[in-house]
């Protein structure tokens, strides 16, 4: 049954930890996957975390810990000692253990490994270290099925029910040569019904999609995305079976990664979370800010260069907000729509200029929709044509040099391998801003000069 968490439901929990009430402890938790404890945990002050971890099952342990908050995590990796944490990792598949080793300082990682009973176990996890967090190899899970192509059907039974014992999930059953090196993929149905004595060779499939240790997590995920796969096997650089990727852990790298562009798209700069210092969460941000900052001491002096205009006509005044939101909303809706392109391959770098003019083409439709409203109201409530026009042509002008920045910058971005998702935040709209606000006054210098 799926678990919601309640304040009724961490009030009774603080209450009976407090009352050191282990019985209440333990039939609250028993019923709970790792995923819900952990979320539960993360919401306690940590001398309550310490208590109530303290009391689930080594297995049960490692579970949870693989779950929990970054900094709850690191908080209570430092309080355990290596036996203690080489003993609730010890029965987790070789990706999430390898991932709790990752946190911990390098002395540390080597005292927890050489505590870890099993060295098949710590052997795995060691290798895994070796890679790049944000790669395949960084990714993957040793723990996998395999079986060679002489084996008969038989046989690749047998091997399996031998090795499906650390495989949690067994979601394919690879087929490999004497060198370890990836030949195939056996269907279970295949497996299934087929004679004993049937050969692999005549039953599996050599059509089969793979990666390489070093490929990005980006990669791995576009590619499992594109195929709709559950599980991706990765092989080193001799072609040889190393790991195996599965679909969950690929989810966690979507999300991170969209969690990223969020807050490059809003402007803060590192990777933060709300749990973080203050000090961290306000360095992140302030470039953006002052970089927007100093975007509108730029406008502000373009405005101040045309004092004189506003000094004859200060009603052009009241529409330079106006103005600064539209150039800015286009930028953002333009670039929001290309930044959505490039993620999902949808959209390539390498011919800009369709892209660019379809979005100009956007942008003058929505410019002359936006410009009729403005030029009706203007003539409506204001006795000025020259202000009519020079809103309405104005806001159309901008609405088109907002798309074409809008579409140009994220995709320049991505040409140079620069992350695209830095042209929807406060990049785009600061440079249509000033940019807005200079044709607003150019429009209207030229304009005012003709009807007045």
């Amino acid at each position: 049954m799926q678990f919601e968490l309640s304040t009724e439901y961490l009030d009774n929990l603080k209450l009976a930890v407090q009352n050191q009430d282990t019985e209440t402890i333990s039939a609250q938790l028993n019923e709970l996957f790792p995923a819900d404890i952990a979320e539960v945990l993360n919401q306690l002050p940590f001398e309550d975390v310490r208590y109530v971890y303290a009391l689930l099952s080594e297995d049960y342990a490692g579970e949870v810990l693989v779950e929990l908050n970054e900094d709850v995590q690191e908080k209570l990796l430092a309080s355990l000692t290596s036996k203690e944490i080489a003993e609730q990792i010890d029965n987790l598949n070789s990706d999430d253990a390898a991932d709790i080793i990752a946190e911990l300082p390098e002395s540390v990682q080597d005292e927890v490994l050489q505590q870890i009973e099993d060295s098949e176990q710590a052997s795995d996890i060691a290798d895994l270290l070796s890679y790049d967090e944000n790669s395949a190899g960084g990714l993957m899970a040793k723990e996998l099925v395999s079986v060679n192509i002489h084996s008969n059907v038989g046989q690749v039974i047998e091997e399996v029910r031998r090795q499906a014992e650390k495989v949690d999930i067994v979601y394919a059953i690879y087929v490999i040569d004497e060198k370890q090196k990836l030949l195939g993929i056996i269907e279970l149905k295949k497996l299934i019904v087929s004679a004993p004595y049937t050969s692999v060779e005549e039953i599996y499939n050599d059509d089969i999609i793979s990666i390489k240790t070093n490929a990005t997590s980006e990669e791995v995920a576009e590619l499992m995305e594109k195929y709709d796969l559950v599980v991706l096997p990765v092989i080193d650089t001799l072609g040889r079976l190393v790991g195996r990727i599965t679909i969950d852990d690929v989810v966690d790298v979507i999300r991170e990664e969209a969690e990223k562009d969020i807050q490059l798209m809003s402007g803060i700069s590192d990777d933060v979370e709300l749990q973080d210092k203050v000090w961290i969460l306000s360095k992140a941000r302030i470039p953006w800010l002052i970089i927007g900052m100093c975007g509108g001491i730029i406008g502000s002096r373009i405005i101040s260069g045309y004092e004189g205009d506003l000094k004859i006509h200060p009603e052009m005044a009241f529409f330079i907000p106006l103005i600064g939101a539209m150039g800015g909303n286009v930028g953002v809706q333009s670039s929001a729509i290309i930044v959505q392109g490039l993620a999902n391959n949808s959209v390539m770098s390498s011919n800009i200029w369709p892209k660019i003019f379809k979005e100009l083409s956007v942008g003058l439709l929505n410019g002359f929709l936006c410009s009729g409203l403005i030029f009706l109201y203007n003539l409506l409530v204001s006795d000025s044509f020259g202000l009519t026009l020079t809103v309405s042509i104005a806001l159309i002008t901008v609405t088109l040099f907002a798309s074409f920045l809008g579409t140009f910058v994220p995709l320049t971005l991505h040409r140079f391998k620069l992350n695209p998702a830095l042209a929807t935040g406060p990049f785009v709209t600061t440079l249509n801003d000033i940019l807005g606000i200079t044709i607003y006054f150019l429009v209207g210098r030229m304009l005012y000069s003709i009807f007045l």
